[in-house]
């Protein structure tokens, strides 16, 4: 009897149900000549006896949950991995017999099987209840009645694993029409529910006819009554800001853009919600003189909710196109989800902060479900105690100081995940968390995460909805980029940005930038070292990836080197270092020109359209014409649309034409 579902299991799938290290010393033990004797029954069990003495043995029927072995180890061990990669390597042909004559020492694992287009959604509500029980199945139900958002991976021939991710977790469907091959970084009370709210994603998907390799779903949920978004409320608070400008905007306002926001959130609108927090923030740090206040930043919060309400209609007009209302809005993503031993890899550490607070966001990869985490800390900052990022270096997070939690493979087992991506990690002697240097676990991370290729990473970008429109999770654009060399690190003074380029592998340009911050002065001088080679060769550098001026960008939070991680952000220094001047360059005017454009949306509302002075209709017209000049004639037709709109004593017109330019604008410079 042929044991098929053995020989689908991937590298990447074992490592799924064990982990990476497991995997590669089990056939390092394998091509040392530990090779068990194999024997299959009638049945389909298979049995490896190993010349240490141990015993193991793979039931019939999938999966490793039910696999004994006689060594000490507790879950799966290096011993159920060795047979099963002793049974591929058999079945490849370098074996002899059932026997166990077993491979040859030096040779290589069989490729993995051929992809097989299948999908999850073919299993009825009879099989799913029959498998996972029906305990489960009711309390899926609930999840799908309320309804929620997915994100489907179909396989492929780069990657053969079916898999769905789900609000607060992932299900990878590691062998085809094997149910005991279901893997989930859920816990395992909740193990039966994901697996039915996950096949129920593929099912829908399949309906829809959605048959992309990574496609966003809505699943269940009651009809939505009224054909509106939900944002009306909302999208006149905002709107009365454009028109008065957020110089005249009172502490009354405020408190509407607190209530308006509590109201999302108790109707499940928790993207538009989170919206208007920022909104009222950057109102409160212009009428605190806080640094944090930034007019571009508040022009496209306000941008923001039009788009979201514009995209959210778009959905509920029912045509199939566009992103789910559910992404668009975040319906449905209160709860957190607690994670069975959960493995993470940690990318780097950003310190942040203002006035009063300092925080330390730890940037977690999630190698199972491809996603990274974010683990956020804050601490009360005085003027007397100047917290920098090297000050926060030696305080202890889940029993761990930050310097080492963010350059560390952490495994937990008592960790939750919110549907926003932030992550919790428990402490006790029960469920403890433990820290180990990084090593070289960034170039085993999959491609989800780990960058070898900008064009293929540039690629990725663009197949994404729109920034103002997609799910506000923490890390989205966080990646690690190989380094192939570096090129030049200059430091701009007025700016006060240090950048410097590379090249990947096939000599596709990049672009490393870092701004200076005063709560992590240090950064910079140790950023240029490690890039320059100072604490080795730099092999990948990670970060949140964007365009900018026709090139990728990253804003460095680690750079792992032949020497270690290094965590810029946690070094000590005042920043007085001596740093090169950057290169010259040519301008960009296409890039200045959406600059200038952005500039004059934003003062508009600063300011408030009923307030603006003379001449600024006439400066958006140059604005228009400069965009003419090099081509962009939608926008420059948007821009004069508002510009002829500041002439009449229409509001809403001047709001229309307003978000009209500024979410093009937006996009625009995102896909610059």
């Amino acid at each position: 009897m042929t044991r098929t579902d053995l020989l689908a299991l991937t590298p990447d799938s074992l490592a799924s149900l064990a982990n990476r290290g497991l995997v590669k010393r089990a056939a390092k033990d394998l091509d040392a000549g530990n090779v068990p004797e194999v024997a299959v029954m009638d049945d389909g069990t298979v049995t490896g006896a190993f010349a240490d003495g141990v015993a193991t043995t793979l039931p019939g029927g999938g999966g490793l949950e039910g696999a004994t072995c006689t060594c000490a180890a507790t879950g799966v061990c290096r011993h159920q991995i060795g047979l099963v990669l002793a049974y591929q390597r058999r079945a490849a042909g370098s074996g002899e017999d059932a026997a166990g004559e077993g491979p040859a020492e030096t040779e290589a694992a069989p490729e993995a099987p051929p992809y097989k287009d299948w999908s999850p959604g073919a299993y009825d509500d009879e099989a799913l209840a029959r498998v996972l029980g029906e305990r489960a199945l009711t309390a899926a139900r609930r999840t799908f009645r309320s309804g929620y958002a997915a994100r489907v991976h179909r396989p492929s021939p780069a990657d053969p694993v079916a898999s769905v991710e789900l609000p607060t977790c992932t299900v990878r469907f590691l062998v085809p029409d094997e149910f005991g091959y279901v893997h989930t970084d859920a816990v395992a009370a909740m193990r039966g529910e994901v697996i039915a709210l996950a096949v129920w994603a593929f099912r829908a998907a399949d309906e829809q006819g959605l048959t992309g390799e990574n496609v966003r779903v809505d699943v269940g949920g009651r009809a939505k009554g009224g054909g509106g978004s939900g944002l009306e409320g909302a999208l006149d608070l905002a709107n009365q800001i454009l028109l008065d400008g957020a110089m005249h905007a009172g502490p009354v306002l405020s408190t509407a853009l607190h209530r308006a926001s509590r109201e999302l959130t108790a109707g499940n609108l928790h993207w538009p919600a989170a919206t208007l927090d920022d909104i009222a923030g950057q109102l409160a740090a212009y009428r605190d003189r806080a640094a944090g206040h930034e007019p571009r930043r508040l022009a496209a919060l306000l941008a923001e909710l039009h788009a979201r309400h514009r995209s959210a209609l778009h959905a509920s007009a029912g045509n199939g196109s566009g992103s789910p209302r559910s992404q668009v809005l975040g319906t449905n993503e209160t709860a957190e989800t607690p994670l069975r031993r959960v493995r993470l890899t940690a990318l780097g550490c950003r310190v942040g902060g203002d006035d009063g607070e300092r925080t330390a966001d730890v940037f977690l990869a999630h190698a199972a479900s491809g996603i990274v985490l974010v683990l956020k800390r804050r601490w009360e900052a005085t003027e007397e105690q100047r917290l920098t990022g090297h000050d926060l270096a030696p305080r202890r997070i889940a029993g761990a100081a930050l310097r080492s939690l963010a350059a560390a493979n952490v495994v937990s087992e008592n960790a939750t995940r919110s549907p926003s991506r932030v992550v919790r990690l428990g402490t006790g002697r029960v469920s403890k968390t433990t820290v180990t240097p990084v090593g070289g676990a960034w170039g085993d991370l999959p491609a989800t995460l780990l960058a070898r290729d900008l064009r293929t990473l540039e690629r990725e970008l663009d197949a994404l909805p729109p920034r103002l429109i997609r799910p506000r999770v923490e890390a989205e654009s966080v990646r690690v980029v190989e380094i192939a060399k570096v090129g030049g690190i200059g430091y701009s003074p007025g700016d006060q940005r240090l950048t410097a380029t590379f090249t990947d592998a096939d000599g596709v340009s990049g672009r490393i930038s870092s701004a200076y911050s005063p709560y992590r002065p240090g950064a910079l001088d140790e950023l240029a070292g490690a890039l320059a080679g100072d604490r080795g060769a730099p092999l990948y550098v990670s970060g949140p990836v964007r365009r900018s001026r026709g090139a990728l960008v990253v804003d460095p939070i680690g750079v792992l080197t032949t020497e270690g991680l290094v965590v810029p952000d946690l070094a000590p220094g005042d920043g007085g270092g001596a740093l090169d001047a950057p290169a010259g360059r040519a301008g960009d005017a296409l890039s200045e020109a959406l600059s200038a454009a952005l500039e004059v949306c934003a003062d508009a509302a600063h300011r408030g359209f009923r307030h603006l002075p003379n001449g600024t209709r006439a400066r958006v017209g140059r604005t228009a014409d400069r965009l003419a000049g090099i081509g962009m004639a939608a926008a420059a037709g948007l821009l004069r649309a508002f510009a002829g709109a500041l002439e009449g004593d229409d509001p809403h017109r001047m709001t229309v034409t307003w978000a009209d330019a500024q979410i093009h604008l937006i996009t625009a410079a995102d896909l610059r």
